[in-house]
């Protein structure tokens, strides 16, 4: 039996997140302090304060959740819970990834977060407004969705971009492509095929430009090993190299999110429950729909805190 920290992805925002945290937790504070220092601004307002279309920003919501999500952590910490001691992997669903390798000791916080703030520029800038777009597709395997993009590449980049499992992939890629793609996944089967509201295509070969400017970046950061292995969004495996994360970390920029097949790692390697780290709950509820064997644990407020504390110490 043993347990895996996961981090969740862009989406998870909310206004207000985190907020109680802070309030209660000196530790939970100091890290939302220290993201504002090494940002240059008050990041910390938009999280609680708003505007939603703010935080949403690309830019704003990555280096925001990992925030959060390493609140969470330092106070878990701070009451004792190691993660040498007690977890025996970490994981990330895309920037969850630096927030896994955060906790992880890869980067340091103040790091993570200019990281991260390039990160979203670079995507946001990678393609022009209104050229790319994502779709979700319900309801099909991983197979099919990739035949489907295969069958409309000939009108340009169009990819699985996340396999979050149950049965939901995402194609990321050209407006045109990606539009053709949902329209036949929905022709071959697929239960729906929905267009997402995004600002740009991430997690495809359109963001090259973005990969570079990662490369660039954590080439001149300092990184440390993590102090459990990461299992890599684009293997699906454990990495303990900080060389090889790097790598993988520009590879992950225009590859796929593999975490049906993380969780499914997870599952075939003794890991019994997952706690998710930071805002919201999409990843417990994907883990259900994935191996109904592991049990999600969803930590993000005092009150989750006192009962993850509990379960982890005893």
């Amino acid at each position: 039996m043993s347990i895996a920290f996961t981090f969740p992805g862009q989406g998870s925002q909310v206004v207000g997140m985190g907020k109680a945290l802070a309030e209660n937790f000196p530790e939970a504070r100091a890290v939302l302090d220290e993201v504002d220092e090494a940002l240059g601004e008050k990041l910390s307002s938009i999280i609680w304060e708003g505007p939603e279309e703010t935080l949403t920003l690309t830019a704003n919501a990555q280096p925001a959740l990992m925030a959060v999500s390493i609140a969470v952590f330092r106070v878990l910490e701070s009451k004792g819970v190691s993660l040498k001691d007690k977890i025996a992997y970490v994981a990330g669903h895309s920037l969850g990834e630096y927030s896994a390798l955060c906790a992880a000791g890869t980067f340091s916080l103040s790091d993570t977060a200019r990281l991260l703030r390039i990160r979203g520029n670079a995507m946001q800038k990678a393609v022009p407004a209104g050229e790319g777009a994502m779709a979700a597709i319900i309801g099909l395997e991983h197979e099919d969705v990739e035949a489907i993009c295969a069958e409309t590449s000939n009108q340009g980049p169009v990819q699985i971009a996340n396999d979050n499992g149950g049965g939901q992939l995402v194609i990321s890629g050209a407006k045109g492509p990606v539009e053709a793609a949902a329209a036949l996944a929905s022709t071959k089967g697929a239960k729906r095929a929905i267009m997402l509201p995004v600002s740009a295509p991430f997690h495809s070969s359109l963001m090259e430009p973005a990969a570079e400017a990662m490369r660039i970046a954590l080439a001149n950061v300092s990184k440390n090993d993590p102090v459990v292995p990461l299992i890599a969004n684009v293997r699906a495996a454990p990495v303990k190299s900080a060389a090889e994360i790097a790598a993988l970390l520009v590879e992950q920029v225009t590859g796929q999110v593999r975490w049906r097949e993380t969780v499914e790692w997870f599952g075939n390697n003794g890991v019994t429950t997952l706690y998710e780290i930071g805002a919201g709950k999409v990843l417990t509820g994907l883990a259900r729909r994935i191996n109904k064997d592991i049990s999600g644990i969803a930590v993000g407020t005092p009150e989750d805190i006192d009962a993850a504390v509990a379960a982890l110490n005893a």
